[in-house]
């Protein structure tokens, strides 16, 4: 290294090109080696040797954005379509997408034979796709259907996004073109099964899959139950760790009617696959066939949450509440998600009754009271401050925040009260020499009496 170097500092390119090639026969893949070798060969005026050591480093790393820059300026005169390609990749490395996509369209133009036209188009199709454009997507995996010779991730790529938009029998259609020009892959096969599943064809959907738990899923959509259920069971040591077996069992007792045996196999798909929304909408299911409406709106509303279907799931939680109005979870749960949707008012309604079920729960408390500070209602602030207050007395933020709701209730005795009990805990606080100096502004006209007023407030509101 030091010899190519020394070389190179001297500026005798040639042998410092010549040592530089001896190392990188001896360790092809050192990145730093290959870019001194495309370096002295733009030096060199040797362009097809530096494009070949810079594609090389591209080959290791994609993401190289010199290598990338140098090919751009090794191809702006001579190969515009290499040249686009280039500048597309590195937009592409760069999350500049639109720009990636506008290169690709220049490079298609620019392509002298169908390989490149092919291979652009299908890139193409792949940035389409990652800024969800999909039917443009579609429209360029199409046009490379029409050269001969296309590759099977372009048939698999174009039917789920068939599926995508809504049109699984295009999506079937494709996967039958693909196996009639002899792409009749495992991968292939499966995925027209699903799509013959999902097209309602259970019997050609059996005929092509090879898949164990397919062939059960078959059976099952075809209510061939007896049969299905003697498969799972010869499947049993095989393929009992697997969620899909569990799904597939529970859905042959669902069939059968057996809803405890359906809820136990869905418990055992959910510690396969944990928290997957097909267990609460199997779930969701059993229990409208139990005909237990709570459950199964508790647990359609857990489906539709994990799909973000918030309005959706609310409405559910809705449901579920009017049917029992005392489920802490449950409750927790909608006024989360009623706060998040802007619906306040709503949800403090909800934490209110939370309060009330559980008086120990701090969370519905500080909501509530922060709602009402909110609001300007201080002396509804002040009432579940002292809720808080009495659950935790050495908490010096409350009771700070309890002088100040006084304080803005005219309440000065109270205020004084609470100040004082905060300077006794609060020391150290950041505000603690400020609320040393409101205490003693407001003491001036504010009298002490023996017993405390903070706790005679506490008493009165005990017996109330």
């Amino acid at each position: 290294m030091s010899l190519a170097e020394q070389y190179e500092e001297n500026e005798q390119y040639p042998q410092a090109f010549e040592e530089y090639k001896k190392m990188h026969e001896k360790n092809p893949k050192d990145l730093s080696i290959l870019e001194r070798l495309g370096h002295l060969s733009i030096l060199l005026e040797n362009k097809d040797d530096a494009a070949y050591y810079y594609s090389k480093i591209l080959e290791a790393d994609m993401t190289n954005t010199l290598a990338y820059e140098q090919l751009m300026d090794i191809y702006a005169e001579t190969d515009r379509y290499k040249y686009y390609i280039c500048r597309g990749n590195l937009h592409t490395v760069e999350h500049k997408l639109e720009h990636a996509i506008n290169d690709y369209k220049k490079a298609i133009t620019s392509a002298q034979n169908d390989e490149d036209i092919q291979k652009s188009r299908f890139v193409l199709g792949t940035l389409y796709e990652q800024t969800e454009n999909n039917l443009k997507a579609i429209d360029e995996y199409l046009k490379v259907l029409d050269y001969e010779g296309a590759f099977e991730e372009v048939y698999i790529r174009l039917a789920k996004l068939y599926v995508k938009e809504n049109a699984p029998a295009s999506a079937v259609e494709v996967l039958e073109r693909a196996i009639k020009n002899g792409l009749n892959s495992t991968n292939i096969q499966e995925l027209l099964s699903d799509m013959y599943l999902q097209n309602g064809d259970a019997e050609k959907a059996l005929e092509s899959t090879k898949d164990e738990l397919t062939k059960v899923r078959c059976l099952l959509d075809m209510d061939k139950k007896d049969e299905a259920f003697e498969k799972l069971q010869k499947l049993e040591t095989q393929y009992s760790h697997i969620a899909q077996y569990h799904s597939l069992k529970a859905q042959y007792y669902y069939m059968t009617g057996d809803f405890e045996k359906a809820l136990e196999e869905v418990d055992q798909f959910d510690k396969a696959e944990q928290n997957s929304p097909l267990t609460y909408q199997m779930r969701a299911l059993i229990f409208e066939e139990k005909n237990d409406d709570y459950k199964a709106h508790l647990n359609w509303g857990k489906y539709n949450l994990l799909r973000k279907n918030t309005d959706i799931a609310i409405n559910e939680f809705l449901n579920a509440y009017q049917i029992k109005e005392d489920d802490l979870d449950l409750l927790n749960t909608l006024a989360i998600l009623l706060e998040e949707n802007g619906d306040s008012n709503h949800a403090m309604e909800l934490y209110e009754k939370i309060s009330k079920l559980d008086e120990s729960d701090r969370k519905s408390l500080e909501k509530l009271a922060k709602f009402r500070e909110s609001i300007g209602d201080y002396a509804m602030q002040a009432e579940y401050l002292l809720k808080l207050y009495k659950l935790d007395k050495r908490n010096s933020t409350v009771v700070r925040k309890l002088g100040e709701a006084y304080e803005k209730t005219h309440n000065k005795p109270a205020a004084v009260e609470c100040y004082e009990k905060y300077l006794e805990i609060g020391k150290g606080n950041p505000d603690y020499e400020k609320i040393k100096q409101k205490l003693d502004k407001l003491s001036d006209t504010a009298t002490s009496e023996d017993e405390g007023l903070l706790d005679k407030i506490i008493n009165w509101f005990s017996k109330k």
